[in-house]
């Protein structure tokens, strides 16, 4: 199927969202790698991390021009090669979403819900958080906070945050698409951020954006 979503969120800000339906060849055939990317490719052992792989490159593609390129990092975090945005990338089972950004930084998570996350709710969540007891919603509640988390880990760039001690989510109704307000709060950062999600199929997608200052 391709890139199933390509969402402008303002004049600095696109979000894509791709979804995995093509077999391993097909995939390899549309994308361009340079040889920093057949490098990493080569390494790859399971079909499926090799789909998410390329996915990201045609999904970038798609987005940005067959000539946009991601480096990492030594904590290998994303990084577009020339510098003209930041960026923020996400994959779960089919789904790989990538978001842009020239002048925020950005954070972005998804989350396919085929677990019991239940069952480990207790660590990410921490006292300060309400999640909705209501059976249809209680998945999807705790899975929009485990994405919102995560996106707020990314944007912050930070080593040493715990998810569930340094982030809080705000207690929010759950609904299929709404805002959130998240905290992150540590020795050196205290800031809060407005969070956007929405569910796709049987995915939790969450993103965050926030101005940042080149000067």
């Amino acid at each position: 199927m391709g890139c199933i979503s390509k969402h402008y969120l303002n004049e600095f800000t696109i979000l894509g969202v791709w979804k995995i339906e093509e077999e391993l060849k097909t995939l390899l055939d549309s994308v361009a790698l340079d040889n920093g990317d057949k490098k990493k490719y080569k390494v790859f052992a399971s079909n499926s991390r090799k789909l998410e792989f390329l996915s990201v490159r045609a999904l970038l593609a798609e987005l940005l021009g067959k000539d946009a390129r991601i480096i990492y990092n030594k904590n290998n975090k994303p990084f577009l090669k020339d510098g003209s945005r930041f960026i923020s990338i996400s994959h779960s089972y089919k789904l790989t979403a990538i978001l842009l950004s020239t002048n925020e930084k950005v954070g972005i998570d998804l989350e396919h819900m085929n677990t019991n996350i239940g069952r480990i709710a207790f660590k990410f969540i921490n006292r300060r958080e309400k999640i909705t007891k209501e059976i249809e919603n209680r998945r999807y509640h705790l899975y929009l906070h485990w994405c919102a988390k995560e996106a707020l880990y990314k944007i912050c760039d930070k080593e040493g945050i715990s998810i569930k001690k340094n982030i809080t989510i705000e207690p929010f109704e759950v609904k299929e698409s709404g805002e959130i307000k998240g905290k992150v709060q540590t020795d050196k950062i205290n800031e809060t951020f407005d969070l956007f999600y929405t569910r796709y199929d049987n995915y939790a997608i969450v993103w965050t954006k926030k101005n940042y200052d080149k000067g």
